[in-house]
Parts: structure tokens; sequence; C-alpha cells
């Protein structure tokens, strides 16, 4: 809470602690709440307060019977608390020489009793305390004392290990990125040796089969990248889609238009949606002409995909599902159930070929 105290030379490096801890203004936690309660329970006091002491203020992480959420630092009790590791008492607040002025005690709250005991860091820095408050005077033993010291040691424990899961989290994203740094490479390099392999070759099939097999190798590691670069659940498709066709074009030597609306999909959707694109694209840039158009549209939560050229129409006989013998419409369709869609294949009304894959934002 809140005598006014001497600011000790170590203020910044504990300050800095604080800092670390990250517990500044986070949510309220039952874990804290219920040992506030406990405290007040058990010392048979109204008020019971986890307080961790800011720079110029007092923030209350739990607050028992006192609905503030924080004071000003200066003058305040437990800005004094902290300035020793050992409980800070005053059964009568009202003759104790330390809170005499305070405003606390001296005021309307009419504070009489307070006892806090630090919170200490493995490290030696005290962030705030655990403290209980009545304004009544009352005596306290030192079992009681020992009692609200080990509640004070259980409040530590708590945030250090709080601490210890949010690095725990941080270092695992950092071996996810690793990890995903290296497949991609590792894509990139089988793409690379494939490639090669197309141009020491002599039979024109053979070269067609291996050229598409890198890209579409290319084309995984590329989707890969872009995929695991989202750091939320949802990502804007037709901003992916746009990074994907821009390299896409550098690989087929194709121009090719991203049309279509702003719209966000989860994240577990975009790898299936950047194969899909990659597949439905290199075909177009194999059997039809000119401009190879993506368009993405969205309407009532219902998304489509469609990818089409100016090259010559699709047979009037053609048959998507018939088609599905090639590798790659088979790949496609695959595609198309995972997104819980279904390929559509037609012309376009100005001429050409035309595929479109429906399918829910939500899955």
């Amino acid at each position: 809470m809140a005598g006014t105290s001497v600011i000790p030379a170590t203020e910044p490096s504990r300050l800095a602690a604080v800092r670390r801890y990250s517990i500044l203004d986070t949510p309220p936690d039952g874990a804290f709440d219920r040992i506030t309660a406990l405290a007040a329970r058990r010392f048979g006091v109204p008020i019971s307060i986890i307080s961790i002491v800011d720079q110029d203020r007092i923030w209350f992480k739990s607050h028992h019977g006192l609905p503030v959420e924080q004071i000003g630092r200066d003058p305040g009790l437990c800005a004094s608390a902290i300035l020793s590791n050992d409980p800070h008492i005053l059964t009568d607040a009202s003759i104790d020489a330390r809170s005499l002025a305070n405003p606390l005690v001296a005021g309307d709250f009419g504070l009489r009793f307070y006892a806090g005991v630090p919170l200490t860091t493995h490290d030696g820095h005290n962030l705030g305390t655990l403290c209980i408050i009545d304004k009544e005077a009352r005596p306290i033993d030192q079992s009681e004392i020992d009692d609200l010291k080990d509640l004070a040691a259980i409040v530590m424990d708590q945030i250090e290990v709080q601490l210890s899961a949010r690095r725990a989290v941080t270092q695992a994203e950092l071996m996810a990125k690793e990890i995903d740094h290296r497949v991609m490479n590792s894509l990139q390099f089988v793409s690379g040796l494939l490639s090669m392999q197309s141009r020491s070759l002599k039979d024109s099939e053979a070269v067609d089969h291996l050229r598409l097999a890198a890209n579409r190798v290319a084309a995984v590691a590329q989707v890969h990248r872009h995929f695991y670069a989202e750091a939320t659940d949802q990502a804007s498709c037709i901003a992916f889609l746009r990074r994907l066709c821009a390299e896409l074009e550098s690989i087929l030597g194709k121009q090719i238009d991203v049309v279509g609306e702003e719209g966000d999909v989860p994240t577990t959707l975009v790898q299936p949606i950047g194969l899909l694109v990659n597949e439905l694209v290199t075909n177009a840039a194999k059997h039809g002409e000119g401009v190879i158009e993506v368009r993405y549209e969205i309407e009532n939560n219902h998304h489509s995909l469609i990818v089409s050229d100016e090259g010559r129409d699709l047979p009037k006989d053609f048959d998507s599902a018939a088609a599905s013998q090639s590798l790659g419409m088979r790949v496609v369709t695959s595609l198309a159930s995972q997104l819980g869609g279904k390929l559509i294949s037609g012309r376009r009304p100005d001429g050409g070929s035309c595929f479109k894959v429906s399918f829910p934002a939500r899955q």
C-alpha cells in the first residue's frame, strides 16, 4: 500500500526485475485471488493484497476486500515494506512513528494494522508484497508471521512458474522456427537437384516430369515459408496469394493477375490453398495461353478460389473427375477435399479454361 520511503541505489535493477516478470497490468488470476482470500480468512482481516511496486505506483495483482486496482507509490506502506527482506509490521499504525503521517492512517481510510512480507525473487529483488490490512489495531505473533511468510513464498513460486512457462513457450517457438527454416531449405535443395537432373536428360517427357516435380517441391517450400510466417490464427488469404503468385510468375515465366476480396481464413487453410493454387496455375501455364488470373471471392462466409487463363476452351466433354487419372488432377481433387470443397471445371465467358473450388471459411 502507500510514509515516504527513501529510494535505494538498487532501485533500477529492481524495476528491471519487475519488467522481466511481465506481471504488471495482467488480468486477474484465480490462483492469486485464492491466496488473498485465504490470507484474509486465516488472519481474520477484511483486506488482503498482492502488490507489485512500480516506478510511480503500487499495482495490485489481487485485492481481496478492497475495490481499488492501484494507488500512488509515494507515500506508501508497500513501498516501505520492499526496502527490507524482513516483514513490515504495524500493529497500531496510529501510534507508530513510521506511519503517523501516512494519509491512509491519518485520513478517512483509517488504517490501523498492516503486515506485509516482501515478494523476493531468486536473485534477491523485492517485486512487491503480500500484505494484510485491518482498520482495527491488533497484535500478531511469530507463528502468524511465519504463516504469512509461507503464503508470500507460494505467491512468489506462482510468479516464478508463470515466468518459466512463458520462457518455455518462447523457446519452443524459436525451435519451431528453426526447424521450419531447415525444412524449407531442404525442400528448396531437393527442388534444385531435380531441376539440375532435368537439364542432364535428353528425353523430353522425362525432362517435363522432372521439371514439374521440381516446381511442386519448390511450391511446397514457398507455401511452407508463407504458412509459418503467419503468427496469428487468421491470415489474409488475398495477401498470401499475391506473395505466392509473384514467386510463381518468376518460376513459370507467365503473367499472373491476383484479384479478389480481402478476407481472413484460419492459418490451417493457408497450406492447402497455396498448394491448390500452385497446381492450378502450373496447369494453366502448361496447357493454357495468355494471362493467368487467380480470383478470390467471399460470399456469406463461403470462399471461392478461381484460376483461369485465356487459352483454348476445355473440351465440352471434359470431366475433372475423369481427368483425375492424372497426378495433377488427383492432387487438386485431394486438396479441394481437404478444404471441404469440390472442384468445378468450366469455360470463361470470354473464352479460356476455368477451375473453381468453393469451400467454407470455417472448417
